[in-house]
């Protein structure tokens, strides 16, 4: 919780008031008992209804002024705690845009999405409980103690007995609950998970009569987090009867032990009914303060659980393990001469790299190495799970290699920063994301400033010009959550367009053709080479014919590199290659079989 009270800065007055105004609350209520004893022993004892009046006007006075109190220092406390979780939200969501990749994958997308939303919340509500009740009750509980010494030492010493005997059971059920309150939260965010699956696979679901089968496991996972929440919620609540208990226990003595004091003629009834009034308001407190040890008890172990959320990232540049580049014979080349005698071929450079994501069991790329020229075109093909994705992702530096080098522009890629590396990057991944809002605000997060012609340039080089005129408002045209009112070809079209808005000296382009017929995709690549000489460009795909034209066709099996040339060398020399072309053109090896 101390890592996250900074945030409080911006709201230093009303963390100040808000307590002030409920100490003041708390001072006008302690006098109560004493008008209540006047009451007794001086107007009723007396019959003196003046008087009654007197003390009876001086209560109400009491009462509102305590009101006002009360209300000014939930109003300040309310502003600090909102003001408190607004801060929060914003740093936490702007620290987790932040993130890496690897760091998302390890921290999980549902536990963020908790952390950022319910998890605030809870510390939300300890905030303002905090500034309203926790200086309150013990100034109540102590302050009722020293009230009952002034009238008498010996029932007094009661209360010194009970109030240490409930500090230990609020503060012993505090330290039992806090880690529960963990297991309880990061249940919520298994059960979040499953939901999020469930949604975003819905379709998936349904296709597999998979209805029942989810359903069972949402419903052992809820069960679980329902069972841990009653087992939680149980030991707090055993607070409030054993709270009851001991002061009960307390105001039995009291009443016992005053009334051998009224006989005597030690105390008159009415400062036994004001002692018997203190204990009470101790029971009050105690039952709000244990109240309030609960809920803080939740916000401190979910402060905890934001707190590693902002912890994540810190270390990780320290952490990278990045080699020197090597000579250039170490370049490993492979096929036909278009991918020898490179002296020129230093823009982007791939030297013996790996990547092995966190927690993964071996690596999923191993000794890449290649170079490309400024202005070339770059095929990548693989089977599926060959890393082809992970590959591009390296970078724009999504995720950062665990071994080898890379350089761009003759700079180690791990030296420049990151915002101005992806500024001058393009890349469109392989599920195609539309934001809500317009086909101009989409477009116009590839370049803020772009101007009209520079989004409709965009749009006819991505083929998706005609899918903007076909819409009611053109640029202006609405655009749905997800894209979900344009199909998924339409969204490929303008997302491509997005990312060639901003004219990249890189693009990559992730598998986002895949949605295309062959004439629009044959289309997209021509129009892409009309801009060779502005930019390098990477072409993700599993279809041949996207990439058999490209100055380099990087081949990869199982993470490591098979072979890299040109298409005509590698259907002469590589076997994966020729494995994935004429799985797609058939009748081609029929006719080389013919031949042969």
């Amino acid at each position: 919780m101390k890592r996250l009270l900074k945030y409080l800065k911006s709201y230093r007055k009303e963390c100040v008031i808000a307590p002030l105004f409920k100490l003041l609350e708390a001072a006008f209520e302690l006098f109560v008992p004493l008008v209540m004893a006047k009451i007794i022993d001086v107007g009723i004892k007396n019959s003196d209804g003046p008087y009654v009046l007197k003390m009876g006007a001086i209560l109400v006075a009491l009462a509102i002024i305590g009101l006002s109190c009360s209300v000014t220092a939930q109003f300040f406390a309310a502003k600090a705690a909102v003001g408190f979780s607004t801060k929060l939200r914003e740093v936490l969501f702007s620290h987790v845009e932040d993130l890496n990749f690897t760091e998302i994958d390890k921290a999980g997308t549902s536990t963020l999405i908790t952390r950022m939303t319910s998890d605030v919340n809870q510390v939300q509500s300890g905030v303002n409980m905090t500034l309203r009740l926790f200086l309150r009750s013990p100034i109540i509980v102590f302050g009722a103690m020293i009230m009952a010494f002034t009238i008498d030492v010996q029932m007094a010493l009661i209360f010194v007995v009970a109030i240490p005997v409930l500090a230990i059971v609020v503060f012993g059920i505090m330290l039992w609950t806090m880690p529960l309150y963990k297991k309880v939260q990061a249940g919520l965010d298994k059960v979040l998970t499953i939901t999020r699956e469930n949604l975003t696979g819905v379709r998936v679901i349904r296709a597999f009569h998979q209805e029942e089968t989810e359903s069972a496991r949402f419903k052992e996972s809820n069960q679980a987090l329902t069972s841990m929440q009653k087992f939680v919620g149980g030991i707090s609540a055993f607070m409030n009867p054993v709270t009851y208990i001991i002061v009960n226990v307390a105001i039995m003595l009291l009443i016992y032990q005053g009334g051998f004091k009224v006989q005597l003629g030690e105390l008159s009834q009415g400062q036994v009914v004001a002692i018997l009034n203190y204990m009470s308001q101790i029971l009050v407190e105690l039952v709000k303060l244990a109240n309030l040890i609960i809920l803080m008890t939740k916000a401190m172990a979910c402060a905890d659980r934001v707190a590693a959320v902002l912890e994540i990232g810190k270390e990780s540049g320290a952490a990278q393990n990045l080699q020197k580049a090597e000579n250039d014979s170490n370049i490993i080349t492979f096929v036909g001469d278009s991918a020898k005698n490179r002296s020129d071929a230093d823009y982007l450079v791939f030297d013996k790299v790996a990547l092995q994501y966190s927690g993964a069991g071996q690596e999923t790329l191993d000794d890449i190495s290649f170079r490309v020229r400024k202005g070339d075109t770059i095929g990548v093909i693989g089977g599926t799970g060959s890393g082809k994705t992970s590959l591009v992702n390296l970078i724009p530096r999504f995720y950062e290699a665990t071994e080898g080098t890379i350089t761009f522009g003759g700079k180690n890629l791990a030296d420049y920063d990151e915002a101005q590396l992806r500024n001058r990057m393009g890349i469109v991944p392989q599920k195609a994301v539309l934001f809500k809002g317009t086909i101009r605000s989409n477009l116009l997060w590839g370049k803020k400033d772009a101007s009209e012609e520079e989004l409709w340039n965009a749009l006819e080089l991505a083929q998706a010009k005609e899918i903007v005129e076909g819409k009611d408002g053109k640029l202006d045209a609405e655009v749905a959550q997800n894209g979900r009112n344009f199909s998924g070809g339409q969204r490929q079209r303008l997302t491509i367009a997005r990312a060639l808005v901003r004219k990249p000296e890189i693009l990559i382009l992730d598998d986002s053709a895949s949605a295309l017929d062959y004439a629009t995709d044959a289309k997209l690549r021509e129009s892409i080479k009309s801009i060779k000489d502005q930019t390098t460009t990477f072409i993700v795909s599993q279809r041949a014919s996207s990439i058999r034209h490209a100055d380099q066709i990087i081949v990869l099996d199982d993470g490591r590199m098979a072979g890299i040339g040109t298409h005509d060398e590698l259907l002469a020399n590589c076997e994966v290659y020729q494995e994935i072309y004429y799985s797609q053109y058939p009748e081609e090896r029929k006719g080389v079989a013919s031949v042969g």
